[in-house]
């Protein structure tokens, strides 16, 4: 069954120096529920880890659903690929791709933060709420829809075939896998997440494959076109 949590109102905002307890309890939120999920965490497990009385709960975010719907979206809230840049014909694929792909990486300046961001959006697709659904609709289709619209550029096609569905969703792959892999990562070679300026290396490099990737479907799409023409 799923619970009510896409209903709520987004998070109050807090009066000057009361951030403070506000942020407690989203980070306190973001833990607790990425480990337990929304069901198992109580308001007052919530309360106690972010060291405030249950009635912030309510004063704050409304009710616990409130909370959970501010844990799940405000982390990585303006992070997202600017979507104006990859719908714009006057941008440049390379920086149209650049863009795309600090939408990605974006969220993993918050270090720790977002391996608990990832850990619970992953906790949200096994015990929905409704967010996840939400999240696609709202964020996942978009920049999708974006990102086809820019190959269709690069291809010279009015609407997108199953190849250019299935390039799109192996661009986005590669910004992917640096969240769902990044213990994977750590564990191969570590020395590919150190550094002060690691991210942006990350950020060239995709851009540099993503590149490859449109030029190879080019390939094959002229070979293809080459070999139906000797066909006929």
């Amino acid at each position: 069954m799923q619970h009510s949590v896409v209903t709520t109102e987004g998070p109050r905002g807090g009066r000057g120096g009361d951030e403070a307890p506000r942020m407690r309890l989203l980070h306190s939120g973001l833990r607790l529920f990425a480990a337990q999920g929304f069901a198992k965490t109580s308001t007052r497990e919530l309360a106690e880890a972010a060291g405030v009385n249950i009635a912030s709960i309510s004063y704050y975010f409304g009710d616990k659903a409130g909370l959970y719907r501010a844990a799940f979206l405000e982390p990585a809230k303006g992070l997202q690929a600017d979507l104006a840049q990859l719908s714009d014909p006057g941008v440049a694929l390379p920086q149209a791709l650049a863009h795309l792909y600090a939408g990605f990486l974006s969220p993993l300046r918050l270090g720790d933060e977002a391996r608990l961001c990832m850990k619970l959006h992953f906790r949200e697709m096994l015990e929905p709420t409704g967010l996840w659904e939400e999240e696609i609709n709202h964020t996942i289709k978009p920049m999708h829809e974006a990102l086809l619209g820019l190959l269709c550029r690069q291809f010279g096609l009015q609407k997108p075939d199953d190849e250019l569905q299935r390039l799109a969703i192996c661009l986005c792959g590669l910004g992917v896998h640096l969240h769902v892999g990044h213990d994977v990562i750590n564990s191969l070679a570590p020395q590919l997440n150190e550094g002060p300026d690691v991210l942006d290396l990350w950020s060239d490099r995709l851009v540099m494959y993503a590149l490859a990737m449109i030029d190879a479907e080019k390939t094959r799409r002229q070979s293809m076109t080459v070999r139906k023409g000797r066909a006929t």
